[in-house]
């Protein structure tokens, strides 16, 4: 349970900021009835206490998919309201208490502003009940209330419309050395499926018909196909088994995938059975996973190469690939294709140590699930986390391509950075 302290605080911490925005709310509509404030209060400590039990309930517990969706969508809104509005409130404060030791050092004379609206903020009555109301401190928690209201619509925007909105990219890949059977072959992406987020099926089944539609010649999945627990797919096998292509599906694990978030990073009985059925699973649905192996992919008695690694990521991700023993056994091959799925170890290995590897194909950094793509521009803040996290990047001969996700994680939605499947052409030239 290596997330459950974590989550503690985050709860509490959310709890202590509720105190100070009840204060504040009930600060400014100062003339609602007692029965009315009692009534407000009690109804958002009653949401609040079960959505703090429910967000726990769906993390540790089998509880019902579409109910722990319901839950953990509402309690990540009312959060990110929350978060929004909290400078505002700060800013009154430190307002507020730089009026009163004005007044304290220096004898004021009659303020006319203390005589104006007698609305007052949540400083008011939370950390200086004895200062005097001061009407721009209505104005400044009444302009958080409406800048709560911006995360609020964007994201809810964001889960009814761009969560299963899938966008297919095409990209034309050039491999200088690709034998000529391979010219013009096709080949499809998918990354991050992170199946324990999903609440919508025959959404999943479409994009994943959108894939199919598109026929393939051999397809890459790059990594997450779980949130933590193998038992997450039972609900989508039936759906990605699905995917397949004449050449073949060929998959790798990404961070997520070891249960290291839920088992912690020790090894222990259940987080070895755990990895064993998620690799399980891929072989169920029909996948070649990868896992710090190559395989010889054969087209008119030519051949490339097929290259995967376990999770190889920087800071505090996991480090199980191997690329000595993928690359093993492979020099005699023309082209050469990774699978890894963090982007970071393109730079940090593959670049300095194995310029042998033409192309590199990872996913991981999920867009951020928030920001602006288009054709010619994008921007995410993930940008100040990730040097490449979405597209084709080259350095010198060497490629790398990113891929945003198929799923998506935490935030059950996406904002500008929609779903993507990609499929490239392998050109020659």
């Amino acid at each position: 349970m290596g997330r459950l302290p974590f989550l503690i605080a985050g709860c509490l911490l959310i709890i202590a900021f509720d105190f100070y925005f009840v204060k504040a709310i009930l600060s400014v509509f100062k003339n609602w009835s007692e029965k009315a404030k009692t009534r407000f209060t009690r109804i958002y400590w009653g949401v609040t206490i079960v959505l703090v039990i429910g967000v726990f309930a769906g993390i540790f517990s089998n509880l019902f998919l579409s109910l722990r969706a319901i839950i953990l969508v509402t309690f990540f809104l009312t959060t990110a309201c929350k978060i929004v509005m909290l400078p505002f409130l700060v800013i009154d404060d430190l307002r507020r208490l730089s009026i009163s030791l004005y007044k304290r050092l220096k004898k004021p004379a009659a303020d006319p502003e203390s005589n104006s609206n007698a609305n007052v903020s949540a400083a008011d009555t939370a950390i200086f009940p004895a200062a005097e109301p001061i009407s721009r401190s209505a104005f400044i928690v009444k302009a958080g209330l409406v800048a709560a209201a911006i995360p609020l619509t964007s994201l809810t925007w964001g889960i009814a419309t761009g969560a299963y909105d899938y966008q297919i990219r095409r990209k034309t890949l050039i491999l200088p050395n690709l034998p000529a059977a391979f010219d013009g072959i096709t080949m499809g992406q998918i990354s991050d499926i992170h199946s324990g987020s999903f609440y919508n099926k025959t959404a999943v089944k479409g994009g994943v018909e959108m894939l199919l539609g598109e026929k393939p010649d051999f397809i890459f999945f790059t990594g997450d196909i779980v949130n933590d627990m193998a038992t997450e797919m039972r609900d989508y096998q039936n759906i990605f088994d699905k995917v397949k292509a004449p050449l073949g599906v060929y998959s790798s694990l990404g961070n997520h995938d070891y249960g290291d978030y839920h088992f912690g990073k020790e090894s222990s009985p259940a987080k070895v059975k755990n990895l064993k059925d998620v690799i399980k699973t891929h072989e169920l649905m029909g996948w070649d996973l990868l896992m710090n192996e190559h395989r010889r992919l054969k087209v008119d008695g030519e051949e490339i190469g097929i290259l995967g690694i376990e999770n190889w990521g920087m800071g505090r991700f996991p480090k199980y690939g191997r690329m000595d023993l993928a690359t093993k056994d492979t020099d005699d091959l023309p082209v050469k294709l990774l699978l890894s799925h963090d982007p970071s170890h393109w730079r940090a290995e593959v670049l300095p140590k194995y310029p042998q590897i033409d192309a590199m194909f990872s996913g991981h950094t999920h867009g951020m699930q928030f920001g602006v793509r288009t054709e010619n521009y994008q921007w995410s803040p993930i940008e100040y986390i990730y040097k490449e996290w979405a597209g084709l990047y080259q350095e010198q001969k060497q490629q790398l391509y990113v891929n945003v996700g198929y799923g998506f994680l935490g935030y059950p939605g996406r904002v500008g950075i929609l779903p993507e499947i990609t499929i490239f052409t392998l050109k020659r030239a």
